[in-house]
Formats: C-alpha cells, structure tokens, sequence
C-alpha cells in the first residue's frame, strides 16, 4: 500500500465518486434493464480494486450519499467528486489516481446496459475523470 494521506473527508469524496459513477450509469440505463443489477454488478466490480483505492472503497461506511430525484441531481453530485478524487489522487500518488480511473471505469462497464443514455453517461464519467 502506497503512503498516501487521505482525511476522513477524502476517502467519503473517493466513494462517493466510486460508488456515485456506477450508480450513475445504473440510474441512465434504467430503461434497458434493471437497475438494481446493474448497481449491483458495478459495486461487486469496484469490491475487486486493490492498492489505497481499495482499501477505501472496501470500507463499508455509510456515509456515500448519491440519491437524486433525476439522473441530472445525481450527476451534480458525482462527476464533481470523480475530477476532486482523480486531483486529491493525481497530488499525492499518480499510479493511485491511474488504479482509480480504472477501477471506476471497470465498474462503470460492469454496471452498463447497452443503449445511448448508458453510453452518453460513460462518456460523462470518463471525462469526469480526465480533467
């Protein structure tokens, strides 16, 4: 495990984004399939990353809260918290900012249902996290 320092704070941000992101194309894919699955699959996905970003987002708190009563509420929340996580990361730990990107990607792939809102939002989320 890498040396990196996250607050209390940081690791909800880290979560929050983690979790918001697969919630996230869950939420826009709900047309195509049930979104509980898809939620599902994600977050089995993001259970599978290692390093800090692990060990994190292995922590069963519950203090992630990406509820929304429209998939624009949700993404006000998330996509603000996947670009202050890959920044927070990108400081203190490139190859941790990297692990992290592909973790959410991975989930975010796993949660999909196919269609064109799903599609769009992956492309939101990915650019989320480059910037």
């Amino acid at each position: 495990m890498s040396t990196i320092t996250l607050t209390d704070q940081d690791k909800i941000t880290l979560r929050t984004a983690a979790y918001g992101a697969v919630a996230l194309v869950a939420a826009a894919g709900a047309t195509g399939g049930s979104p509980h699955k898809a939620a599902t699959r994600g977050s089995v996905a993001l259970c599978s990353a290692t390093g800090t970003v692990g060990h994190v987002l292995s922590e069963k708190k519950r203090d992630v809260n990406v509820y929304g009563k429209s998939v624009a509420a949700l993404a006000n929340q998330v996509l603000p918290a996947l670009s202050a996580s890959m920044h927070l990361l990108g400081q203190q730990d490139p190859a941790e900012a990297t692990n992290f990107a592909t973790t959410v990607t991975v989930a975010i792939d796993a949660a999909a249902q196919p269609g064109p809102a799903t599609a769009e939002m992956t492309r939101k989320i990915t650019a989320a996290l480059a910037a």
